[in-house]
């Protein structure tokens, strides 16, 4: 008894999410049998853009990192820069 199996690379098909994931799927008719996920990376410049922009200039760009998890890199975008204290939002809330 002889297994066909089949393996078809699979992963997202717009035009601007190529090289950020691959997916080899080996497949025995209709079942899944092996699934290898392979991470890339979508590199559009953005070090660049951010040389001659502040934080809240560039925090416009970051939403197109991840189009699935925008407000995950807006919050590393401001996050981290707290954290390392190179600038400080007030704490308290303005009053309107």
């Amino acid at each position: 008894a002889r297994k066909d199996l089949l393996v078809v690379n699979m992963g997202p098909h717009h035009p601007s999410m190529h090289g950020v994931l691959r997916l080899i799927v080996t497949l025995d008719g209709e079942d899944v049998i092996d699934c290898e996920p392979i991470l890339g990376y979508l590199h559009r410049g953005m070090e660049k853009i951010a040389e001659n922009r502040t934080i809240i200039q560039y925090l416009p760009y970051v939403t197109r990192w991840d189009y699935l998890a925008t407000m995950f890199t807006e919050a590393i975008t401001v996050n981290a820069p707290e954290e390392l204290e190179i600038f400080k939002y007030l704490k308290e809330p303005a009053i309107l």
